[in-house]
């Protein structure tokens, strides 16, 4: 199963993106509210987690709150494009335990998968 299956599976709710500008805070209750985790909506400079965020707060206390999530995100995260398979996506988020990533092409911000949403994609073509 490719990406791009996976993509229209979720639906067309575009990807949810806040400026680095932005306070760790409001990332969070975004975060929060929606049950989710980018940047300008147009390229993946980075991607903030609730992990990074926790890990953050055992760090640095709840002062991080008030930084900006530029000074947090994970800068450069690992991409893949539509036509990547999900099993090649498995493989790459289990070997860097991690659980989002970027869906980009021609440079530009097209979706996030899960690890969920590739499971649930196994599960059912299975």
């Amino acid at each position: 199963m490719l990406v791009q299956q996976i993509l229209k599976s979720k639906g067309d709710d575009g990807v949810l993106t806040i400026k680095p500008g932005t306070l760790v805070s409001e990332a969070a209750q975004i975060l929060a509210e929606r049950r989710i985790g980018g940047r300008d909506g147009e390229h993946a400079e980075g991607i903030l987690s609730e992990r990074d965020i926790v890990r953050a707060l055992a760090v640095r206390g709840a002062t991080c709150l008030t930084e900006k999530v530029d000074e947090m995100m994970t800068r450069n995260p690992v991409c893949c494009s539509r036509q990547d398979s999900s099993d090649a996506v498995l493989s790459r988020m289990t070997d860097g335990r991690f659980r989002h990533m970027p869906v980009v092409e021609d440079g530009k911000l097209v979706g996030i998968v899960t690890i969920g949403d590739v499971v649930k994609a196994r599960l059912r073509h299975v």
